[in-house]
């Protein structure tokens, strides 16, 4: 199976699937001129076996020097529950999903529309003289 993404291809070469961890090990290789980021293989990897880039762990991902092609290995579990009782989480990855939530809530919270001070004080019930 191979599957290409900006220049990057894909191609399995093992895929193990683990009852123990709820989990399947896949390990593969990736054909690209640049060395892959840890999100491009997760975006990857998430849209080859359709599953969502939370419930992905990326093991390794190793290349030799002058050589374009990477082996990546990865954990992809059956939901994000399982992946953070059996993966420990770096005080990094802990840091960047903390954020990524509080994004979320302040593009969920409506913005209240703005009064100018006059009418603001007019209304908690202060007449500015």
């Amino acid at each position: 199976m191979r599957l290409r993404q900006n220049n990057m291809e894909f191609k399995t070469i093992s895929d193990i699937e683990n009852p123990l961890f709820n989990r399947r090990e896949i390990e593969g290789e990736i054909h690209t001129e640049v060395s892959p980021s840890r999100q491009e293989v997760a975006k990857l990897l998430s849209e080859k076996f359709s599953v969502p880039v939370e419930n992905i762990k990326i093991r390794t991902i190793m290349g030799k020097f002058g050589s374009k092609v990477f082996i990546v290995g990865t954990n992809i579990y059956k939901s994000k529950e399982e992946r953070d009782k059996v993966e420990i989480i770096k005080k990094k990855d802990a840091e960047a999903e903390k954020r990524r939530e509080e994004e979320k809530k302040e593009k969920e919270k409506p913005s209240e529309p703005k009064i100018p001070a006059e009418q603001a004080d007019e209304v908690k019930g202060e007449k500015s003289e």
